[in-house]
């Protein structure tokens, strides 16, 4: 257990929260440059979040702030910390990586805040990470622990064969995957995802998550993947393989399930999903879960895309809508083709209507599950948020760093 953070140090750590706030990123992109040095503890991270967005550094900024905002009041962290520890499961974190990113992160302190940062507080930052770094060493211990004991359950990487590959839509596969050594695997909760590590030539390997798109079982994972042409930025190397050159036989090294965002199964109560574009992956998952448990849960699943064409799993969502007279669906176009018909293809144009979701769900009683870009986020956290859903029953996902953009 990790022992009790020294009066001083709170007073410390919480004096120099103004600098680090006032400098932004600056911190956090020294930190990236001297931990990557280290080409093992490099290739631990996704790069795709240390690229032009600068996207992890903003999270990690957040993520430290907060930290040191709240150092004498740890227990409002508690749902960061868990994001972080399955994060961690997925990559195949472990203690011994844990002194590389303290050298790093003092190193940077110092970098940056120049003779501010004294030994005193050096000294204070350094207690305050390794408080955190004992804090969560002992819950991925629990949680990696919890994955090997479990039926078909492993840990680090495993080798899965691509079963078979599906079109879902002009941008998104699905990707039925099974262990190559034929055994079972762990069953998931609904909302998780996988972690690959993926070799692709000219670009090594690369650290991805993909959300399971199908319900649990204990043979087989299905993942559903978009096809990231880039659009000013660079495209997605990762993504664009997939698409490319996994096919039937391509073996994948697979990390477990993991990912705090999961659909509460022993509940009996209402449920609305709310999701946009390829965020209806982990929807899918909770959707037929809900539709093969058969106890009547009422449903909503209510989905926005541009068009037809890149509208993924429509038949099969519309498919356990039939077979569960519990589910309700409502699907947005924002930009319909000529081909797509209202009320055949779609019920609305334009995005998701609050006022709907008002009108039909249980705001009060329901818990929202949401998942998609950030803008999208942003409106329907908000939006549900402003019209009296308690936050408890609020949870969403989003595909990226794990930061808390979405204050509410």
């Amino acid at each position: 257990m990790a022992e009790a953070l020294s009066n001083r140090t709170i007073d410390i750590v919480k004096a120099t929260v103004p600098a680090l706030e006032k400098g932004g990123t600056a911190v956090t992109d020294r930190m990236y440059q001297r931990l990557f040095r280290t080409p093992e503890i490099r290739d631990l991270f996704n790069q795709s979040h240390h690229g032009v967005t600068g996207s992890q550094s903003k999270a990690l900024t957040a993520a430290i702030i907060a930290y040191g905002r709240n150092i004498d009041n740890l227990g409002v962290l508690a749902s960061r910390v868990e994001r972080i520890t399955q994060k961690h499961v997925g990559l195949n974190i472990l203690p011994e990586h844990y002194p590389y990113v303290a050298d790093a992160l003092l190193g940077a302190i110092k970098d940056v805040l120049g003779d501010a940062a004294t030994d005193e507080v050096l000294d204070a930052w350094g207690e305050a990470y390794w408080f955190l770094a004992d804090v969560l060493k002992a819950r991925e211990a629990s949680v990696y622990a919890g994955l090997a004991a479990a039926p078909g359950g492993w840990n680090g990487w495993r080798d899965f064969t691509v079963e078979s590959v599906t079109l879902e839509s002009d941008i998104i596969r699905s990707f039925i995957l099974v262990p190559a050594d034929g055994r079972g695997v762990i069953r998931h909760r609904p909302g998780q995802y996988l972690t690959f590590a993926l070799d692709v030539p000219g670009a090594g390997v690369l650290k991805r998550n993909y959300s399971i798109s199908s319900a649990p079982d204990s043979r087989s994972y299905r993942i559903s993947v978009k096809r990231e042409e880039g659009l000013g930025r660079p495209a997605g190397l990762a993504s664009n393989w997939l698409h490319d050159h996994a096919k039937p036989g391509t073996v994948l090294k697979v990390a477990p399930p993991a990912g705090e965002f999961f659909l509460d199964e022993a509940s009996a109560g209402p449920v609305v999903l709310l999701s946009g574009g390829v965020g209806l992956t982990p929807m899918m998952s909770m959707l037929e879960t809900i539709a093969g448990s058969g106890d009547g849960r009422p449903t909503w699943y209510i989905h926005g895309a541009e068009n037809g064409r890149v509208h993924a799993m429509r038949d099969r969502s519309r498919a356990l809508a039939a077979q569960a007279r519990n589910i309700t669906l409502r699907t947005y176009y924002n930009a319909p083709d000529p081909a797509d018909v209202q009320g055949r293809d779609y019920d609305e144009r334009g995005f998701i209507s609050m006022d709907w979701i008002v009108a039909n769900t249980p705001m009060q009683e329901a818990a929202y599950y949401l998942c998609g870009p950030r803008p999208f986020l942003r409106a329907m956290v908000g939006g549900l948020a402003g019209r009296g859903v308690p936050l408890g029953s609020i949870h969403y996902e989003f595909f990226g760093p794990a930061d808390e953009l979405l204050a509410v």
